[in-house]
């Protein structure tokens, strides 16, 4: 059990997955490049690399970009196999099965989940 004060530490936003590459000489990893609402002085998004281990669930993984999903943007940053991950994609699994979540209604990059 943790404490409601430990739940409200994450932060957890909707972002837009802007692009995605496969890691070469990884079997699951994708590097997804995703809005979450961060911008530049001038207004320019500022995407956010996510190096994620999903790549087996996606037969072609280009089928993710313009899609959208909760990830975790607080996290401590991560190298994997040379990238830096700033974050993690939310996603559901049982034995048999694997989802991505996504709201139900197009939501603005960098909305918080509550």
């Amino acid at each position: 059990m943790i404490s409601y004060d430990d739940f409200a530490k994450l932060e957890i936003k909707i972002g837009t997955i802007l692009s995605v590459d496969v890691v070469e000489d990884a079997d699951k990893l994708l590097r997804l490049l995703v809005d979450v609402g961060e911008r530049d002085d001038e207004g320019n998004v500022v995407p956010r690399q996510i190096i994620s281990g999903i790549r087996t669930y996606f037969e072609d993984p280009q089928l993710l970009v313009g899609r959208q999903c909760p990830f975790l943007t607080n996290l401590e940053p991560r190298t994997i196999r040379g990238f830096e991950s700033q974050g993690m994609i939310l996603a559901a699994s049982n034995d048999d099965s694997f989802a991505l979540l996504h709201p139900h209604v197009a939501l603005a990059p960098g909305s918080k989940v509550k």
